[in-house]
């Protein structure tokens, strides 16, 4: 049975979100893990468990940062991460693939699907073998229980429901 186990210093999590519907606030998530179980070399027949650690969120701003981490949002006192587990990847053509699974955010479990791309497969210069994807996908913050906001005197609200990711995942291989 292969085991892809994420090389974690050539892979990322950002996030995307509207700030009062005029400009877009980026983050990333710094603490993460990811396997890819898999009895054969076809990706379709793969199990894909993510876990993120929510403290480990960064936008560049301590004050927001905080703020993204107590009860209004993460609540990472009483939901220290974010999990993913798949339930079905379905390939659409030679490198692009529909991939299924329950997204978890705290403690609210919903189905989700994500767009990922094949980046290749290749051995670094030490004879590891490596894969990388690129994972995109978007998500209703409201469907998982981060529904603070605060309306403008425009009309429009502080922060969208919608938030955007993109996560570049480089995996190396280890037989078990």
């Amino acid at each position: 049975m292969a085991k892809w186990t994420l090389d974690k210093a050539h892979s990322e999590i950002e996030f995307k979100v509207k700030h009062m519907m005029i400009s877009t606030v980026k983050g990333q998530f710094e603490e993460f893990d990811l396997n890819i179980i898999n009895d054969s070399d076809i990706l379709e027949n793969s199990a894909i468990e993510l876990q993120i650690k929510t403290d480990s969120l960064n936008t560049k701003n301590e004050q927001r940062d905080e703020h993204l981490r107590n009860a209004d949002f993460f609540d990472h006192d009483n939901f220290p991460y974010i999990t993913f587990q798949s339930s079905k990847i379905e390939k659409i053509d030679d490198d692009e693939y529909k991939l299924s699974g329950n997204l978890t955010i705290k403690g609210i479990t919903k189905p989700i699907k994500l767009d990922v791309e094949f980046g290749g497969i290749a051995k670094d210069p030490w004879g590891n073998q490596k894969v990388g994807y690129t994972v995109k996908g978007k998500i209703n913050r409201q469907d998982f229980g981060l529904t603070w906001n605060a309306t403008l005197e425009t009309g429009g609200v502080m922060v969208s429901d919608e938030v955007k990711f993109q996560a570049e995942m480089q995996l190396s291989l280890s037989q078990d």
